[in-house]
């Protein structure tokens, strides 16, 4: 079992950044492969990044590549979401997941999942 809780989000403005922290408990953190997906109301969930158990490698959704950068850092079991240059599409909740898989870009391939967080861009 894993236990994830988000942290980090907010209400900013067009062209701002956040930084969403998520912090994991009840197993191994390096075993876990980590993703970050979000979801807008009206829209099913989708895939915004991932990074390996390691860290050594990232994936990232089209529409975030250059935006958003994730990291971990297995010393303190966290995983993050550097947000820059938002904009008011990225306005939805964001959900941290943990996987046993090497990595996954799809909900499908994650077994634990926080409870989001609330990230809201305004134009």
């Amino acid at each position: 079992q894993v236990q994830l809780v988000e942290s980090g989000g907010g209400l900013v403005q067009a062209g701002g950044s956040l930084r969403l922290s998520c912090a994991a408990s009840g197993r191994t953190f390096s075993s876990v492969a980590m993703g970050w997906f979000r979801q807008a109301p009206g829209k099913e969930r989708e895939f915004a990044a991932a990074i390996t158990r390691s860290g050594s490698i990232t994936y990232y959704a089209d529409s975030v590549k250059g935006r958003f950068t994730i990291s971990r850092d297995n010393t303190k079991n966290t995983v993050h979401l550097q947000m820059n240059s938002l904009e008011p599409e990225d306005t939805a909740v964001y959900y941290c997941a943990a996987g046993e898989r090497v990595v996954a870009t799809t909900p499908s391939g994650y077994h634990y999942w926080g409870q989001g967080t609330q990230v809201t861009v305004s134009s």
